[in-house]
């Protein structure tokens, strides 16, 4: 087998960390004019995390300010203010890229068995669009007359308001052309860049989820830029397209908004599932079960997932025909993900379970999930849904699927490749005590939610009756665990720099590329040609050394 498009023929074994030799830019001009993925998978990291927390703050201060009715921190204009810039920064600074920015372009060439990306200078664009879009959306909460229409950018609001919409709309414009970029590059990368041999079902599940994932990302993503340039030119121009008053039609933007915004709910969930389907094979000790079922589930979502959109709109007034339809294929684009979760039970079942913080966050991630996916059947059925649509319901059910599943999920893919893009180990007690305060402050925060919908308490609003005074006083201090424990995480990873064990080159026995190469990979990712080990992978071997290790009969 030719493999000479990754072979490293006598180049010396060099950390992706240090500046090649010669070099072309030294100290941070080698950081930030780097078209190595891995520094820019890096780069990602930390500016990803950095909006985290600037979001998890947004989050906190809207949640105190509803632990108590009237006025308590903040008056009306700054919640919505923050409140719309939380969900901006949120879904598109964290949620959207996440998984597939950071470990999709850390590790997506080292799995097929390449040296980097198809579009490496375009991939260093796609941060700086990054990272622009998020600085021009920080910037609106600071001008004059900041945001205040929520993060869907509704008309006829946010055509009429006052308020600086058009800063932060253009915001998510450019945060939507990065995500382009980042989709074509992984597409074109998984056709053109696979070493010779790599058959398509020898393609690890994570790579797999990216792929699916890109294809949604460059198909739909368009849909929503083209929405928000609509919106702009109907503030500067007065176009009237969605302006009633001028003959246009506001449910058409719902209809263009949602036809992007379900399908990003994919993009958002897919890559944490692929991250699921390669951790829970590693601490079962077992191959995947059904490894084909969830490919084919994850492209099955990718195409459902955006025949979908219309269910966000039951209560607009849509045709009984309509509103059958979109009910029909929900409960359809269910299947998929049920498939998913039941593969990894049942690959858990009578396996050898090693438990470690990555499985951990794994099995909080499926619990979690699956609650998000079972009330959604809730907003699904349109004669639920017209019950609690627009109430707190469905601001659980949202978390419990984005925060409770893609969130758990980047948890787990943080602590499980942790030790291969960085070469050091991190505390496990630690990490422990970090998932059991996220979880519980998790459904502390979220539960009560459910309650308060089903009461009627409306999403979105300041202020709100006494009678649900009890339930947001509750998800508050649920609010504080949560936040608490992400503290305890993020201090247990960034302390394992200062006295973290140097990490081996495989420390949890992964059978996938990245884990036949040193820790942290060198320079251009491999020093021998990889070797296609091939789906399903056998942990056979393994499972012996685990067993004589500890004493026990060879299997």
């Amino acid at each position: 087998m030719d493999n000479t498009n990754t072979e490293v023929i006598d180049k010396p074994i060099k950390s992706f960390y240090e500046t090649p030799s010669p070099a072309r830019f030294t100290g941070i001009s080698s950081w930030l004019l780097t078209i190595d993925h891995k520094r820019i998978g890096i780069m990602y990291m930390v500016s990803v995390m950095v909006w985290f927390v600037i979001a998890i703050i947004l989050g906190l201060l809207i949640r105190t300010e509803l632990m108590a009715t009237g006025s308590n921190i903040m008056e009306a204009d700054t919640y919505n203010a923050i409140f719309t810039l939380h969900g901006v920064i949120m879904i598109f600074l964290f949620v959207i890229p996440a998984i597939p920015a950071i470990f999709g372009n850390f590790l997506l060439p080292i799995q097929l068995g390449t040296d980097d990306v198809f579009f490496p200078k375009l991939n260093l664009l796609s941060w700086y669009l990054y990272m622009l879009g998020g600085l021009l959306a920080i910037l609106s909460l600071f001008a004059d007359g900041p945001p205040d229409t929520g993060w869907t950018f509704y008309v006829p609001f946010s055509v009429s308001t006052e308020t600086n919409v058009g800063l932060t709309v253009t915001a998510a414009f450019i945060l939507g052309m990065s995500s382009m970029l980042t989709g074509l590059n992984f597409i074109t990368t998984v056709h053109r860049m696979r070493m010779p041999g790599m058959k398509w079902l020898e393609i690890p599940l994570f790579t797999w989820s990216l792929y699916a994932t890109a294809w949604v990302q460059l198909l739909a993503t368009p849909v929503l830029s083209i929405t928000l340039l609509l919106v702009i030119f109907e503030r500067v121009f007065g176009s009237g397209l969605f302006d009633p008053s001028k003959g246009g039609d506001p449910i058409l933007y719902q209809h263009l908004f949602w036809m992007y915004s379900h399908p990003a709910v994919y993009i958002m969930i897919l890559p944490g599932m692929g991250v699921i389907s390669e951790i829970i094979p590693v601490f079962s000790r077992k191959s995947i079960f059904g490894y084909k079922a969830i490919v084919g589930s994850s492209m099955a979502i990718a195409v459902a997932g955006s025949l979908v959109w219309a269910h966000h709109m039951f209560t607009s007034g849509m045709s009984d025909v309509a509103v059958f339809v979109f009910s029909f294929l929900t409960f359809i684009v269910a299947i998929p993900s049920a498939i998913k979760v039941f593969s990894w039970v049942s690959t858990m079942y009578k396996g050898s379970i090693l438990m470690t913080p990555p499985l951990f966050f794994s099995l909080c991630f499926i619990y979690l999930f699956s609650i998000g996916g079972l009330t959604g059947l809730v907003l699904g059925a349109a004669g639920t849904n017209i019950q609690v649509h627009d109430t707190h319901f469905v601001v659980a059910h949202f978390h419990f699927v984005m925060f409770g599943g893609t969130g758990f999920a980047f948890f787990a893919a943080l602590h499980f490749w942790w030790p291969k893009i960085f070469g050091i180990m991190y505390n496990f007690k630690r990490a422990y005590i970090a998932a059991i305060l996220t979880t519980t402050g998790f459904m502390l925060h979220y539960i009560p939610m459910f309650i308060l919908g089903v009461m009627g308490m409306p999403r979105r609003y300041y202020d709100y009756l006494p009678e649900f005074e009890a339930g947001n006083f509750f998800a508050g201090i649920g609010a504080y665990i949560l936040v608490a424990g992400l503290l305890v995480m993020f201090i247990n990873l960034l302390m394992s720099f200062k006295d973290g064990e140097t990490a081996p080159q495989d420390p949890w026995g992964g059978t996938t590329l990245e884990w036949s190469v040193p820790s942290p990979p060198p320079l251009h990712n491999f020093v021998d040609p990889p070797k296609i080990k091939g789906y399903p992978y056998d942990f056979t071997e393994i499972v012996k050394a685990n067993a004589l290790k500890k004493g026990e009969k060879e299997l």
